[in-house]
Parts: structure tokens; C-alpha cells; sequence
């Protein structure tokens, strides 16, 4: 059920994103133990112009491979969102070759009734699920 958005910079061909969503998919299954079936992605591109990512004062070099992950998600705990952190970093590095410093996630908290998968229904409020 998170709903993952990617902003990434225009240019990955469809191969690197294939596998990117895979890895970062398979980080959400790990982390948060949701079902494999429960995928929804979206992948946003920018022109290099129009994303703009400075470090917050860190000193961490970005390059053309960042990306700011999204994540929309009734709560989870503070120690799983820590390993999905440490796992999506680390599978986007080993998978992607795209380096942990070019990698920043946010969380956005809803509840249940914040959700409709389809037919008008609030499935987590009725028990479908």
C-alpha cells in the first residue's frame, strides 16, 4: 500500500528504471513486510534545470543519478523506516550503481480511511483488507 514516487532527473533508459523500481519495491517488501502484489510507483522526470537538490548543508555531492523517493503510507515505525533506509540506499548502490549520497526519501503519514483502491470503498476501513 505506500505509494512510492520517484523524482528523478530525464535520461535513465527504460532497463535502468525497470530495475530500479524492482529494487526499490523489493526495499518496501523487506522493510515494511507488505505483500508483493502491493506495488503502486510513480516515476517523475525532470529536465536537469527543473530539479534542484542541495545537500541541506551536509556536504553530500549529488550527481546526475539522484533521486527523491516518496513515500505515501498510513504510519510506520521509526525503526522500520530506518532499515528501509539502510536497505533502499544500499540495494539502489549494489543494483543501480547509484551512489547512497545521491539518494534522499521522505515519508508523508496518512490513515486508513486516506485510502480507496477502487470501487468507491475504503478497503481498510470496511476489512477487505
Amino acid at each position: 500500500m505506500p505509494l512510492m514516487k520517484f523524482h528523478l532527473i530525464r535520461g535513465r533508459s527504460q532497463v535502468e528504471l525497470e530495475r530500479f523500481l524492482q529494487v526499490a519495491h523489493d526495499a518496501m517488501v523487506e522493510s515494511f513486510e507488505v505483500p508483493e502484489r502491493d506495488r503502486y510507483q510513480l516515476v517523475i522526470e525532470y529536465d536537469p534545470s527543473h530539479l534542484h537538490t542541495l545537500d541541506t548543508g551536509l556536504d553530500i555531492e549529488r550527481t546526475e543519478k539522484f533521486v527523491l523517493v516518496e513515500v505515501i503510507s498510513r504510519p510506520r515505525t521509526r525503526s522500520a523506516k530506518l532499515e528501509f533506509y539502510e536497505r533502499l540506499c544500499e540495494l539502489l548502490r549494489r543494483e543501480c550503481g547509484i551512489p547512497t549520497a545521491d539518494v534522499m526519501i521522505t515519508f508523508v503519514q496518512n490513515t486508513d480511511e486516506d485510502w480507496s483502491f477502487g470501487h468507491g470503498r475504503a478497503q481498510f476501513v470496511t476489512g477487505e483488507l
